[in-house]
């Protein structure tokens, strides 16, 4: 009797453990519905925290680790969530009593790992509502720059490159005439730092003639991010500099000046080498060699014009084969043409556009005559290298040295002439009558062939100390303009 007592007590508590978990097996079809139904509303979040996702990555944002974490754990919760549904799918095909599945202990088991999958999934879905999923990207210590061809800068390019491994050489000048390739040279420098290991920050300026110290500053800022509530706090210039300085003299930096037209003071920028212990690096280009001096470049690398063979190769290449191709005579015609255009890199370029349409020898003959004496109808010329050369003449000061200038246009293309004798001529043309006497218009002729030297309008000649050529055709180029 009592073990029928004892019995008949737990009679009630195996009757209850078996209903609750006979629901596993049980409510299985419907416990399915439930899950499939969790996991598409998984999938509504996931969508909608990439699309978010997507629209901060344009935006030049960094997803951050934990909804990287969340997404892919997503991914990996909607495989295992495809199996169970398959595998209850099948398991509710085989039913062949009521809702008593062949093989219980198959169902049971399947019915808990249905039951634990809709928490889970419940729980990440809950997890998917982020006040943030990117966050600013840190700035790129050197952002890559779009570059023209750079055929012929290699030797140059190599010795900078040098010069930045010498921890003595803190100021880079790079000057030459307008068109000759200064800027490309030092976007490839730029470029240099994104294949090399270093820890430089790579600030590029464009200065240009209309530059202020505010502009310069501003730029500076945007790229050492320093933020915007803070800058907007700072009223006066020096206080802006005060700013970059503490910002700068933390950090191992190479500025880049693209187009310096006058000394640019660095240290109202907020710039300064002095106590270099990060051993910093400045390198600027100008127009000027004087500018370089004033700017104290430890190192002046003049950009030169291309060899003939370089020339003739760039040319060839912007040109194209199918232009070059179209008729036996037109390569003999090219050379022509690129020898016109006196190893300019610009003038190689737009002059190569222009004509990689040109497939006839009517329009190539064409082309050298305008080129010969009117440069200007040739496609591109005005608006990408005249402008440029107008720039270098308006820079002259005052109208006696324009005036000086524009009288060696009368000269053939890269003639050599006696400093003495082109002196000479300008005191008979009148351009040095300010002068008091002959001795000072001579004096006065000497300083504006030195600035026109400095201004790469004049070239010395190697071989005769006391010879200037006239470079190429800009003189010409320039009167027509003027």
């Amino acid at each position: 009797m009592d073990c029928l007592g004892s019995l008949l007590g737990i009679a009630p508590c195996l009757c209850d453990y078996a209903a609750k978990h006979s629901v596993y097996i049980c409510d299985l079809e419907d416990n399915l519905e439930v899950l499939r139904n969790a996991m598409v509303e998984l999938k509504n979040v996931s969508e909608d925290v990439k699309r978010r996702v997507d629209l901060e990555e344009q935006q030049q944002m960094r997803r951050r680790s934990e909804v990287d974490g969340w997404l892919q754990r997503v991914e990996e919760m909607e495989n295992e969530v495809t199996e169970i549904l398959q595998e209850g799918d099948e398991e509710i095909q085989k039913k062949c009593l009521g809702c008593c599945p062949r093989k219980c202990c198959l169902a049971y088991e399947l019915g808990k790992i249905v039951i634990k999958k809709i928490s889970e999934v419940t729980e990440q879905k809950n997890k998917g509502h982020f006040d943030a999923v990117a966050d600013r990207m840190p700035p790129a210590s050197v952002d890559e720059l779009p570059m023209e061809n750079t055929m012929g800068l290699d030797f140059m390019y190599e010795k900078v490159c040098g010069y930045l491994q010498d921890e003595q050489v803190e100021i880079i000048g790079l000057y030459g005439m307008g068109g000759v390739g200064k800027t490309t040279l030092l976007k490839k420098i730029n470029n240099y730092f994104l294949t090399t290991n270093h820890n430089f920050v790579v600030i590029w300026v464009v200065v240009s003639k209309s530059a202020s110290i505010e502009k310069v500053q501003e730029i500076i800022r945007n790229k050492l991010q320093i933020p915007d509530d803070k800058w907007k706090s700072i009223s006066s210039k020096d206080d802006k500099a005060m700013e970059i300085w503490k910002v700068l003299k933390t950090k191992k930096f190479v500025l880049l000046l693209d187009d310096i037209w006058e000394r640019l003071d660095l240290l109202q920028v907020g710039v300064s080498l002095q106590d270099n212990q990060n051993k910093s690096k400045i390198i600027f280009t100008t127009r000027s060699e004087d500018l370089c001096h004033q700017m104290k470049a430890q190192k002046r690398i003049k950009v030169e014009c291309l060899a003939p063979e370089e020339a003739l190769a760039l040319f060839q290449e912007e040109v194209g084969e199918e232009s070059l191709n179209s008729h036996p005579d037109i390569p003999r015609l090219a050379k022509v043409v690129a020898e016109e255009c006196k190893g300019l890199p610009l003038a190689l370029i737009t002059i190569g556009r222009a004509l990689a349409s040109a497939k006839t020898l009517a329009r190539w003959e064409q082309a050298i005559k305008e080129l010969r004496n009117f440069p200007a109808k040739i496609s591109g010329m005005k608006d990408e290298l005249f402008h440029r050369l107008k720039f270098s003449y308006d820079s002259l000061q005052g109208d006696t040295i324009k005036s000086c200038f524009l009288y060696c246009s009368i000269f053939p293309k890269d003639c050599e002439i006696s400093s003495n004798k082109l002196i000479e001529l300008w005191i008979g043309e009148g351009f040095l009558a300010e002068a008091g006497d002959i001795y000072e218009a001579r004096v006065l002729g000497r300083e504006l062939i030195q600035v026109l030297k400095l201004a790469c309008l004049l070239e010395p000649v190697e071989t005769q100390e006391y010879c200037v050529k006239i470079v190429g055709n800009q003189a010409n180029i320039l009167c027509l303009l003027h």
